[in-house]
């Protein structure tokens, strides 16, 4: 009995020292790695850090980390102090370093409910039933394809293309000018019905009715057609998101629609 006690014991502290010597060589990993490498300290994102996020909470959400000289950009944050006034630009994921152009006067944020437009783009706003804004199932910040359907015209057969990609929306309103949004966040607080609208009987008790006001960043050409399109054709959009695949198979009428 004794002897099994004393083998027991022994057991358990070739565990525990088994135990430590493994962490102490996975803590020494990193080091290890790098022995060789330039490092230099900087800051990297431990927790998701939201959009509009203080420099306080930024702070509270980032811990200096050695990484290889090579690695970082050349507008990453050395000094938290440099931060002070300023908000997050776009929400910042946890490994990310920190860098200083993703930090901004709280003026140049933006309006809520949208997003920034990029530099060189035009903003246009379309009017569009549900259906052809993915049953109102967007939001600024996303991606769409653009469709535009013109109808036969003299010897011209009627068309359709899916003519863009991953269009940036930057905004989504209702008919009446409402942030689509928070309509919906309203609506669902109140329980009330979406009335209204195509498919009412389908869709959420959340979900506005009546037509969209989607507004889309592209340059000025491309916002030329699609107005055209708009006055004398349709559009409709498709959510498509960064991996979407673009494999379309050009203009179609009907004589590529049964193939």
């Amino acid at each position: 009995m004794r002897t099994r006690l004393l083998g027991g014991v022994a057991a358990l502290i070739v565990a525990i020292i088994g135990t430590v010597l493994l962490l102490t060589y996975v803590n020494g990993a990193d080091r290890r790695a790098l022995a060789d490498v330039q490092t230099q300290d900087v800051y990297v994102v431990q927790k998701s850090i939201p959009a509009g996020a203080t420099a306080d909470a930024v702070t509270a959400a980032v811990a200096l980390k050695p990484l290889p000289k090579a690695t970082i950009p050349a507008d990453t944050v050395t000094d938290l102090n440099a931060l002070k006034g300023k908000v997050t630009s776009v929400a910042l994921e946890p490994g990310e370093q920190l860098l200083s152009s993703r930090l901004v006067d709280p003026a140049l944020l933006g309006t809520p409910g949208r997003a920034q437009v990029p530099s060189g783009m035009q903003e246009l706003t379309v009017r569009l039933p549900i259906e052809r804004v993915i049953g109102g199932a967007l939001a600024p910040g996303d991606t769409v394809g653009v469709l535009l359907s013109l109808p036969k015209e003299d010897n011209a057969p009627a068309q359709t293309e899916l003519a863009y990609h991953k269009v940036l929306v930057t905004a989504v309103q209702l008919s009446s000018g409402a942030n689509a949004s928070e309509a919906a966040a309203g609506s669902q607080q109140s329980g009330g019905s979406s009335g209204g609208g195509l498919n009412s009987s389908t869709k959420s008790s959340s979900q506005p009715a009546g037509d969209y006001l989607i507004t889309l960043a592209r340059p000025a050409a491309d916002a030329e057609r699609i107005v055209y399109a708009t006055e004398f054709g349709k559009v409709y959009l498709t959510k498509e998101p960064a991996a979407a695949q673009e494999n379309t198979s050009g203009v179609v009428d009907r004589t590529k629609v049964f193939r």
